[in-house]
């Protein structure tokens, strides 16, 4: 049985972490067979919003993209054609590390700096494929960290 960490707290009024949930059901002789944050590899991830694209000079497959988290502006590089000015995307700031593994540093793309990276659901380890970079709702507040903006911001107790 899966279990959501906020569903079992509306049920049990506890202070619990899910790790000790996770410790407290397995000495109580119930096999926790994993415990998972729904959200990793989303911590460096935020919610961001297109400001302007532009053709990258040097590339015809290649946008350049102007994109903010409200604190800043960054340049992005991207090959995703399924976006456009004034959308809300995924950005992978520097440094991030993605669920797939993937570490985001700054990078010359055909002449281009780009400061991060745009993200799909593949990349984010939400789908098996994906067309392009995620689009979220337009009323998805920028600045924000990912996960809790998509709902991962959860644990998920796998229960025996």
């Amino acid at each position: 049985m899966k279990v959501l960490y906020t569903w079992l707290k509306e049920f049990v009024d506890t202070r619990l972490s899910p790790r000790e949930i996770q410790d407290a059901l397995t000495m109580a002789g119930v096999e926790v067979s994993s415990c998972r944050y729904l959200g990793e590899g989303m911590e460096d991830v935020v919610v961001s919003r297109i400001l302007e694209m532009a053709p990258h000079p040097n590339a015809e497959k290649l946008s350049l993209c102007r994109v903010t988290d409200e604190k800043r502006e960054y340049r992005i590089v991207c090959g995703a054609r399924n976006m456009k000015t004034g959308d809300v995307v995924a950005l992978a700031r520097e440094g991030a590390r993605l669920p797939n593994g993937m570490q985001i540093g700054k990078a010359k793309i055909r002449g281009q700096v780009s400061e991060g990276m745009l993200c799909s659901e593949q990349e984010l380890g939400l789908a098996e494929e994906s067309p392009g970079i995620m689009i979220l709702p337009a009323d998805t507040e920028v600045g924000n960290p990912l996960a809790p903006a998509i709902g991962m911001a959860d644990w998920l107790l796998t229960i025996e």
